[in-house]
């Protein structure tokens, strides 16, 4: 309550203006005579200045009406915000779901200290909705969900290096639409990945793409309708995947005139086994070199137990060069685990310093 204020009492009829207050209870209440009233400070109390007459209150929207459209003239189209939002523009071609989840260096010229960014792309026609989570153990966190546009990409995330453990394996689910028209229904996708750390310490892991200007880390989640396989594979079921017919492999070789075989070592029972990985598996997408070690161990091992029985025969097992890894493994095999069989490198001329020949005894 203030000087000017409009009251009214409470306790009887009457009322006025605030003319004074004394001390901290008492107001001065100046009525419409010109006298001033003490009253105590709760026995009055403020009242506005409402007027409920119809025509005012049509008058005032009226005012309001006008300043606002007055404010519109002195707008400049140029500066009146943009409401209209086009459709995004479909493409040849884009009928059918293509999506990959892609990863970008800040500064590729400084691999070894830069942070990366996570996106996710779009290159269809239809709209998708999207979640992408991360796995610790067997739970998995929503770490990002939204809807993307048309051939268009999104920014996920920054991350750098010391958040690579949590990347291992993610996963990404979508629903793809269109909106405001019709469309071919597409299937709901799931897809889980293995994130491997170690590429984003090289340099080559970064390749050019149509989506980004720099190089990037780009994988597959759908293309061309078709769902990327899992690519998380549990060591333990490595038996069940698809393994290649192997030339030559668990096939006799016609046995030439000499009971000693010929130079190439190839005698009446003489199988080649190629542990090359590309003639074992269709598809070794997302297996770290341990599991795929491992699998070419299966496979030599298998061989072995399938022939234990068949004294004599000689088995080329191919394993190449490279880092020498395959090679190492093989022998220390046949050192401590198949010690009755005897072992050596296979023809130079043949096989390089690739093969390893091993006799069942």
């Amino acid at each position: 309550m203030k000087i000017g204020d409009q009251v009214r009492f409470l306790s009887e009829k009457g009322g006025g203006r605030v003319a004074g207050f004394q001390g901290k209870n008492i107001v001065l209440v100046e009525d419409e005579d010109g006298f001033q009233v003490p009253m105590m400070l709760h026995e009055v109390v403020v009242v506005g200045n409402e007027n409920y007459d119809t025509s005012h209150v049509v008058e005032v929207k009226q005012q309001q009406q006008a300043k606002q459209k007055a404010q519109e003239r002195e707008t400049e189209p140029a500066d009146r915000p943009v409401t209209f939002k086009p459709m995004p523009e479909e493409r040849k071609g884009g009928e059918q779901l293509s999506a990959y989840l892609a990863f970008v260096p800040i500064d590729v010229k400084e691999l070894s200290r830069t942070r990366f960014e996570a996106f996710f792309v779009n290159d269809s026609n239809y709209y998708m909705r999207f979640t992408y989570l991360k796995a610790e153990g067997t739970a998995w966190t929503l770490c990002f969900t939204d809807e993307v546009e048309p051939n268009t990409k999104l920014f996920i995330e920054e991350f750098g290096r010391e958040d690579l453990g949590t990347m291992e394996r993610v996963a990404v689910q979508l629903v793809a639409y269109k909106r405001e028209k019709p469309f071919l229904l597409k299937p709901a996708i799931d897809v889980q990945l293995r994130i491997d750390g170690v590429k984003f310490f090289k340099l080559h892991t970064f390749q050019e793409s149509d989506f980004f200007e720099q190089p990037a880390l780009v994988y597959p989640i759908v293309e061309h309708d078709r769902v990327t396989k899992p690519l998380f594979v549990d060591p333990k079921n490595l038996q069940t995947l698809p393994v290649k017919e192997v030339a030559g492999a668990d096939k006799k070789v016609s046995a030439p005139p000499s009971s000693q075989g010929d130079s190439a070592g190839r005698g009446p029972s003489t199988l080649v086994v190629d542990l090359h990985v590309d003639a074992l598996l269709d598809d070794t997408t997302g297996m770290t070199p341990t599991d795929i070690l491992n699998h070419q161990l299966d496979v030599f091992r298998r061989t072995l137990k399938n022939y234990e029985k068949k004294r004599g025969t000689r088995i080329i097992f191919i394993h190449g060069k490279g880092e020498g890894v395959l090679r190492k493994a093989l022998l220390n095999e046949l050192q401590y685990r198949y010690k009755q069989y005897t072992w050596q490198d296979a023809s130079f001329q043949e096989y390089g310093y690739g093969a390893t020949q091993v006799t069942i005894k």
